[in-house]
């Protein structure tokens, strides 16, 4: 489908607020920073280096990490996709890599040093723009390394010179998710709140700040930061529940007043999505059946989430449209939408729920459900369902949000991975919630050690 507005990364477009005949840059890796950074496009270009990351990132690993180790997906495929769901993870598996996480972080790094310097003294709202942006981005990519690896290497500044130490340790979880924390309040006090057209959703804002604080909140079990941010978020009027009739056109349009944070693709600049959940038989996930059986009767979704006549799905249809049929292994062009309104409503629900508060959580959750055409649940027919308040929640979480790479995460940080995958695929050890580190980083590096339950 050509939607010419999305294609902004590496473009003109994507570069605010300068003319075009400034903006022959090419997305910065390795040079010099100080030969780099002259004036202000050169900055903006910087920061497109780091959306070109973003993209190389999370183009097919945001569904083996967020996706593939979890119980709404069964796969026939060997590689990433059978390790994963088998709980056979090793370290030679792609999805084991974080190179392309320090790829993107070491970009935000020299943006971060080297912006500043190009608009001179005084104040600029481009040079908070972009600086938010840079802040932003890298907490985004810390976030992940350290929920996915757990303890990792903290690296803030570029490497520039051969008296710099190569050879880093890890740091503590605490540490990067600190670090995260004071990025993301950063990246809120100094990004735009809104940009003009298409762009609003896939360049960093106030709002996609708040959205992944409330994550990383969440994450932490601070329950009343993470109402706080969540608080901030949907007050903000650009963001909106999407009609159900509109459902699928979040994934499949892209960019809609549900969105809160997307990683734009092109026909140039593009992800795995079909090879993911598109390619009939030959997918690389379908819906589980212990999926298929925890949708309840009349849910709105379901017929817009997989073919429903299929005993067994052979494509997932949410990211494409209800009846879509195409088995092209053709690259996708679809943005990947990283976090929406319907996300912070229920761990905002989620949040109530943990510190008591039923009325104000069943409120929010009530909201999803509806527009699913669902009935909707008091506190004792949550519990007579679903065991509690919190369980409802997730449980909502796992169909509305199926598919989006929040599954494995909402395991793990609610303590429920074992218990869930056990049965599955044998998961017993807390230290298998982590994924190794693969054998090229640890060549490359002596100092940083195998994580323990993979020695």
């Amino acid at each position: 489908m050509k939607r010419t507005f999305k294609y902004i990364f590496g473009s003109a477009l994507m570069l605010l607020m300068v003319s075009c005949s400034d903006l022959d840059k090419e997305p910065i890796s390795n040079f010099s920073g100080q030969g780099f950074y002259k004036k202000p496009s050169d900055a903006q270009a910087g920061v497109t280096g780091i959306y070109n990351s973003m993209q190389s990132t999370f183009r097919l690993n945001f569904a083996y990490w967020g996706e593939g180790r979890a119980d709404n997906v069964t796969t026939k495929h060997s590689g990433d996709p059978l390790a994963l769901q088998t709980n056979a993870l090793t370290p030679i598996i792609t999805s084991a890599r974080w190179d392309s996480f320090y790829t993107l972080i070491s970009r935000a790094n020299y943006a971060i040093k080297y912006t500043p310097g190009v608009f001179g003294e005084g104040e600029s709202q481009l040079k908070n723009e972009l600086l938010g942006q840079a802040h932003g981005l890298r907490a985004i990519a810390y976030f992940y390394l350290t929920r996915i690896w757990g303890e990792v290497p903290l690296v803030t500044e570029p490497y520039e010179s051969v008296d710099q130490n190569v050879f880093v340790n890890k740091n503590s979880t605490q540490e990067v998710l600190a670090k995260v924390e004071e990025d993301l309040l950063f990246a809120a006090e100094n990004s735009s709140k809104s940009y003009s057209g298409a762009k609003n959703r896939v360049i960093f804002t106030k709002g996609t700040a708040y959205a992944f604080l409330t994550q990383l909140y969440m994450w932490q079990k601070k329950y009343d930061k993470a109402i706080e941010m969540a608080d901030k978020l949907m007050s903000d009027s650009q963001y909106s529940l999407v009609a159900m009739n509109d459902w699928n056109d979040i994934f499949v349009k892209g960019v809609s007043t549900e969105s809160i944070f997307e990683v734009g693709y092109n026909e140039v600049q593009t992800n795995a999505l079909r090879i993911l959940y598109a390619l009939g038989s030959d997918s690389d996930y379908v819906p589980s059946g212990r999926f298929i059986a925890s949708i309840e009767t009349g849910d709105l979704r379901k017929p817009r989430i997989y073919d429903v006549t299929e005993a067994q799905p052979r494509k997932i249809w949410k990211f494409f449209g209800q009846g879509f049929k195409d088995e092209s292994p053709e690259l996708s062009s679809n943005n990947i939408v990283l976090t929406r309104l319907a996300d912070i409503i229920l761990l905002k629900a989620e949040a109530h729920a943990n510190l008591n508060q039923p009325t104000e959580a069943l409120d929010l959750l009530n909201r999803i459900r509806r527009r699913a055409g669902l009935t909707v649940l008091d506190e004792a027919t949550a519990i007579s369902k679903y065991n509690s308040v919190v369980d409802a929640i997730l449980h909502e979480r796992s169909v509305e949000l199926c598919f989006e790479g929040h599954r494995w995460f909402d395991l793990v940080r609610t303590g429920k991975a074992i218990s869930t995958m056990k049965p599955i695929n044998g998961l017993s050890n807390e230290g298998n919630l982590l994924w190794p580190l693969h054998e090229s980083i640890r060549l490359r590096n002596p100092n940083l050690k195998q994580n323990e339950f993979y020695n």
